[in-house]
């Protein structure tokens, strides 16, 4: 949410949606934006270490944060990727394994 934030469009009122559904054995989770979004050669890229698509002087961070969550999924046995439209907004999806219920 963060990033959707960050990277929203100047004179656009940033809106972001949340959405979670179960799919079987997995939790597929989603956020969508409608900021700057990303040209398609660059997707993958923003999941890399250190990786910046803009200067500094435009956008705060050091390139770490969608790599460090992509690790995350990926150990935990889920994935995490991207669509985006440049200047409509980008969605991320998270997949995730879900926990079996425990009865009490």
């Amino acid at each position: 949410m963060g990033n959707a934030i960050k990277f929203s469009r100047s004179g656009v009122a940033p809106h972001i949606e949340i959405h979670a559904c179960r799919q079987g054995e997995q939790w597929h989770f989603v956020v969508r934006d409608n900021g700057i979004g990303v040209a398609e050669p660059y997707r993958e890229r923003i999941f890399e270490m250190f990786q910046r698509l803009h200067g500094r002087e435009h956008y705060v961070g050091n390139g770490m944060g969608l790599a460090i969550c992509r690790k995350i999924a990926t150990q935990h046995g889920g994935q995490l990727w991207m669509d985006s439209v440049p200047d409509e907004g980008s969605t991320f999806h998270l997949l995730l394994q879900a926990v079996p219920a425990h009865p009490r």
